[in-house]
């Protein structure tokens, strides 16, 4: 009984003796560290955790010596394919008044945090668009008296200089509601049909590449057992194709572009969870984004660019929301990755 329950749980449970061998792990502990019970019981926790945040052992080594419960929070524990970040709880097992066993609670909370992260994200860019969307409207309705008060005046001038400078205030007004219209997003839902997402991305390879120099190489990492996802192709092709570009800017255009798609398994996106997920990532070689700019990359009207709207990514991620996706971004010199995530079917709370 105890066994089953202990196997249920969702937390990582470990029991090590006196000399710090592991003698007991359960399956949520087998999940986290990537591993079989029968390959890891009988290992000292120095060899378990000997690639890990340093915290671990001397916590465990505290928590033996001392005869104290001890918690610790967001260490990093490494695994064979990737680290992962736990919270950490040691509790001393007395057995006549001596302490002989160790039971070690570990509970991954990347998820946790990733969330939260993406509901800030989601929250704060909802208000800027909200405030930017009120700002575009109040714009274009002096916007529109302008120009038609313009083409007035302009039928009334006979003189050919004076009617130059009429034209001109049509043109730059048609010019700022063209930036209002796009300021404003996405006008229409979604028509969504069955796709495949690699004739999207190969439709956007083909754009970026006649756009784009020789010196620019685009390379494909496709998984050809992704299946068939409802999403609007046009609007689709839209969102990535402003994040390929981004790309191709940050290259300057002459650098590395890599487009990857891969199936996610159980992705949480926002609060909900999916069993499948489409995950395509646009990476670039560029010299990466400053760290300042990072958490505001895709709020409107910002950008690192002196000729750039700042509007690209913002009109993407509003895009890809609308598909229940969202886009995120992780960077560094050198490698700049920009990741979509569509789910393939109706996520449960």
């Amino acid at each position: 009984m105890h066994k089953r329950i202990l196997d249920h749980l969702n937390t990582a449970i470990l029991l090590f003796d006196s000399e710090l061998i592991l003698t007991y792990i359960n399956t949520a502990g087998e999940v986290l560290l990537a591993d079989s019970a029968h390959h890891l019981i009988g290992h000292t926790a120095y060899t378990l955790f000997k690639s890990s945040d340093p915290a671990l052992l001397m916590n465990l080594k505290q928590c033996l010596t001392m005869e104290e419960a001890l918690v610790d929070r967001a260490l990093i524990l490494s695994r064979v394919t990737q680290s992962v970040t736990i919270n950490f709880s040691a509790t001393p097992l007395l057995i006549d008044e001596k302490v002989n066993e160790v039971l070690v609670e570990l509970q991954q909370v990347d998820n946790h945090l990733r969330i939260s992260k993406e509901e800030q994200q989601l929250s704060q860019q909802n208000t800027a668009r909200l405030l930017v969307r009120g700002l575009a409207h109040e714009i274009k309705n002096p916007l529109g008296g302008l120009r038609g008060a313009a083409q007035l005046l302009d039928l009334e001038l006979h003189d050919p200089e004076l009617k130059e400078y009429t034209q001109i205030i049509i043109a730059e007004s048609d010019r700022l509601q063209g930036l209002m219209d796009k300021m404003l997003g996405p006008n229409k839902p979604p028509n969504k049909q069955a796709l495949n997402i690699h004739e999207v991305l190969e439709r956007v390879r083909q754009l970026v590449q006649a756009e784009s120099s020789r010196s620019l190489t685009i390379q494909c990492d496709y998984d050809p057992s992704i299946p068939n996802l409802k999403a609007d192709k046009d609007q689709l092709i839209q969102a990535i194709l402003n994040i390929t570009r981004n790309a191709v800017q940050a290259t300057e255009g002459k650098g590395n572009i890599i487009i990857k798609t891969r199936i996610q398994r159980h992705t949480t996106i926002g609060r909900k969870r999916y069993k499948l997920a489409v995950k395509c990532d646009i990476i670039d070689n560029g010299p990466g984004i400053d760290a300042d700019m990072m958490n505001q990359i895709f709020y409107p009207m910002i950008t690192g660019r002196a000729e750039g709207t700042g509007l690209g990514l913002s009109i993407a991620q509003s895009l890809i929301n609308q598909h229940n996706g969202l886009v995120e971004c992780s960077s560094e010199p050198g490698n700049t990755v920009f990741s979509i995530f569509l789910p393939m079917e109706t996520g449960n709370e």
